[in-house]
């Protein structure tokens, strides 16, 4: 890692970085090729674990850079390894007990449940399970009632944010704060941030250039302020192809290169 690189990319991983479908990152390969060529960074800011997210952030060769985790709720730092399951999740999954029925986390479901919700392998479920900061899962009771456990969480002090695939409560922190702690650490020349969903708004608000990858399976996202601007863009490809597609087109207009390769 260094300081005040170039570019710093802060980047969702589901849906965005890696495909929706198959969790393949390859059709990015052009895009993040070129910005280790430039001495750019690339920070993971996403919902899993710091289990999931090193051996990804090896392949990908960004492991150099930190990653932020479960949704903000902590930091994997520059190669570093995980760490086990801590007390702070063992503290959530207590209050998470007394609040009124109807969520199920992950550390409710067996391997199976998560590989079938999921498509993860069972060692990728096992690592998904290896949870610190937060815990992510599926609402089954009723809007109504959904409403009433948000208003009790909330009283509680939980943070319930709500993803492409699923709801993650933790104790607080998002991805944004988590991002604006990079930036004070590393401060780039200039930041690009990309994401699919909901949570991941603050993060493309706070970013000089803002991606919305487009996902048929996740949740719409709303128009956001910076998309009057031009700051804030939506890609027409999904996933990993319109993510790449997106940060070569952003490098060339910031004229970051010259010899962009092609995008088309």
């Amino acid at each position: 890692m260094q300081a005040h690189p170039p570019v710093l990319v802060f980047s969702d991983l589901d849906g965005t970085l890696l495909d929706h479908s198959t969790y393949s990152w390859k059709p990015a390969k052009p895009a993040l090729s070129y910005l280790r060529r430039l001495g750019c960074g690339v920070v993971l800011a996403t919902s899993k674990t710091a289990a999931e997210v090193a051996p990804l952030r090896d392949e990908i060769e960004f492991s150099d850079w930190p990653s932020i985790v479960e949704n903000g709720g902590g930091l994997l730092l520059a190669n570093k390894a995980a760490e086990s399951t801590g007390p702070i999740y063992q503290e959530l999954r207590m209050r998470l007990a007394e609040l009124p029925p109807g969520f199920v986390g992950f550390g409710d479901m067996s391997i199976s449940e998560i590989c079938e919700r999921t498509g993860l392998s069972e060692d990728a479920a096992r690592n998904a399970k290896m949870r610190r900061f937060s815990e992510p899962g599926v609402w089954t009771a009723s809007e109504s009632a959904l409403d009433a456990f948000i208003s009790a969480a909330n009283l509680d002090g939980l943070l319930i944010q709500r993803g492409g695939r699923f709801l993650s409560i933790s104790f607080g922190g998002t991805k944004a704060d988590r991002m604006s702690e990079v930036i004070r650490q590393i401060s780039p020349k200039f930041t690009i941030a990309l994401g699919d969903a909901p949570n991941d708004i603050d993060m493309l608000e706070r970013a000089d250039h803002g991606v919305i990858v487009a996902n048929s399976a996740s949740t719409l996202m709303p128009r956001l302020h910076g998309e009057a601007t031009g700051r804030i863009r939506r890609t027409t490809q999904e996933g990993p192809s319109g993510w790449s597609k997106a940060v070569l087109e952003i490098l060339e207009e910031t004229s970051m290169a010259s010899d962009i390769p092609k995008h088309g």
